[in-house]
């Protein structure tokens, strides 16, 4: 029989289980978080838990926030087992659960004057966020804050009851400055270069349609750290709760599967405090950029290389894709050839060692990432991860065969069929516009290249428009096995 988690039968877990040497009365919150999804909970939440199994830092745990129907259905499923977090973390060869407990509340989501009260307290020191790569209202194509997008319009009117989550955190940072107490930290846990000045952009820049000064202040005032955070856990479903159950003994309603790697590398720029985080593992560095772009352009970048052929022969995980001979070969020629080699150096680390750890991650069987999940999103995450490597080797007079491929993958996938003819349900939050743009392509692979507002100036040069329509023609003609079979030579 499992047990449901929660702090009564903690005592009643298997003993292979671990769990909390800290008492839930005697933490104290210190963080509030936006977006407590499967990522937090196996990244933020077990730096955290290390630390206070080793007593420390008891003062910092987190109280969870978020602005979504998806946040209220995470708090509703963790309100029934005290906040406690199941965390099952997977190599290939063994799998080990935790139950971590740093979290002692979660606030109404949606309710604006709950969070911001919550972030008006005096005990609050950080607000974090995970909202994800589209979450930052940027424009692509202009790389910038977009201010004239309707939800921050929204906000910009009605100030004192905000919707977004840089609305909320404007509010809560408003109210501790008429208080006379000091500015919280923002700190961005999401995969987005230099993922803290985006994130200030976006809370400045709302300010900014509100009350010019008080931007100032936040921008003078206001900590944004960037940071490069890293670990794999891919979304919960019944195979993980079925897992959870019979392997560990435990219901849990929303476990968190992930694998056993975990990197975080943080700029130390804090407005008040912290955790001693470089305790137990983290890394705090003056500018994390070597890290970050390493990590987007050869680890993201390399997601987006396995996931649309992958998907488009059908492929349903992404240790099955990587067992793909072809796929796997596309990645490694890709990487070795065109990404890695305008990649900056890393103090004390070595490119290619960097990149045999990604093949030997997205290799692990157990996690059960799907392909479904990489391909998630490209119109976000292609101008983040792809099209700046496109950019820079176009700069440098450099070939750019593969990424031309790559792109024209995504172009194929998002037509909404795979080559066996299977329907590809909607994958991105501008499923319509892409699949209007890729079918149109098929005949004029110009139109595909047209959305300005995702390839920029690539657009405008021969050396990768002329190599996308022609592997976008093949892929049509022959197939994304022929395909890559061509490419590889």
């Amino acid at each position: 029989m499992a047990t449901a988690l929660s702090l009564k039968t903690l005592p009643d877990l298997p003993a292979r289980v671990a769990r909390p040497s800290y008492a839930r009365n005697d933490l104290s919150h210190g963080i509030v978080h936006f977006g407590v999804g499967n990522f937090h909970r196996a990244h933020l939440q077990i730096y955290l838990d290390r630390l206070m199994n080793a007593g420390r830092d008891l003062d910092w745990a987190i109280v969870g926030a978020g602005v979504t129907p998806y946040d209220a259905r995470m708090r509703d499923a963790l309100a029934g087992q005290d906040w406690l977090s199941t965390v099952v973390e997977q190599s290939a060869a063994t799998s080990e659960a935790r139950v971590t407990g740093v979290m002692t509340d979660f606030l109404p989501p949606m309710d604006g004057r709950a969070i911001v009260a919550g972030l008006a307290d005096p005990t609050t020191r950080i607000a974090s966020l995970t909202v994800t790569e589209g979450g930052y209202f940027v424009n692509p194509a202009l790389g910038k804050f977009d201010p004239e997008h309707p939800a921050i319009l929204a906000d910009a009117r009605n100030p004192d009851d905000p919707k977004t989550v840089f609305g909320l955190i404007l509010a809560g940072l408003k109210a501790r400055r008429a208080a006379g107490r000091a500015p919280f930290t923002v700190m961005s846990c999401d995969n987005v270069p230099h993922n803290g000045n985006v994130c200030r952009d976006a809370v400045a820049g709302l300010a900014a349609a509100q009350d010019a000064g008080f931007a100032a202040w936040v921008r003078e005032n206001v900590a944004f750290p960037n940071a490069m955070v890293d670990r794999i856990a891919p979304a919960t479903s019944d195979r993980e709760r079925a897992i959870t159950r019979d392997e560990f003994g435990i219901e849990d309603a929303w476990p968190v599967f992930c694998e056993d790697f975990i990197q975080w590398v943080v700029e130390d720029r804090f407005t008040a405090g912290r955790p001693a985080f470089e305790a137990v593992g983290a890394e705090f560095v003056a500018d994390v950029t070597p890290w970050e772009m390493m990590k987007i352009r050869i680890l993201n970048g390399g997601h987006a290389i396995i996931a649309y052929p992958a998907g488009l022969m059908d492929i349903h995980f992404v240790h099955e894709g990587m067992e793909n001979p072809l796929v796997r070969a596309f990645l490694q020629k890709l990487e070795r050839d065109e990404i890695i080699p305008i990649v900056p150096p890393v103090p004390n680390t070595d490119l290619d060692g960097y990149f045999r750890k990604v093949e030997e991650r997205c290799l692990n069987p157990k996690i059960g990432d799907t392909i479904r999940r990489l391909c998630l999103d490209g119109s976000n995450r292609q101008p983040k991860f792809i099209i700046p490597s496109i950019a820079d080797r176009l700069a440098r007079g450099l070939p750019v065969e593969g990424l031309a491929l790559e792109s024209a993958l995504w172009c194929r996938y998002c037509e909404g069929t795979t080559d066996s003819g299977k329907v590809t349900e909607p994958n991105d939050p501008n499923w319509d516009r892409l699949q209007a743009q890729a079918r149109a392509a098929k005949s004029d692979p110009a139109a595909w290249l047209s959305m300005a507002d995702i390839y920029g100036r690539t657009a405008e040069v021969p050396a990768f428009t002329d190599a996308f329509a022609r592997w976008l023609r093949a892929l049509w003609a022959d197939g994304t096995e022929a395909t890559l079979r061509r490419y590889l030579g």
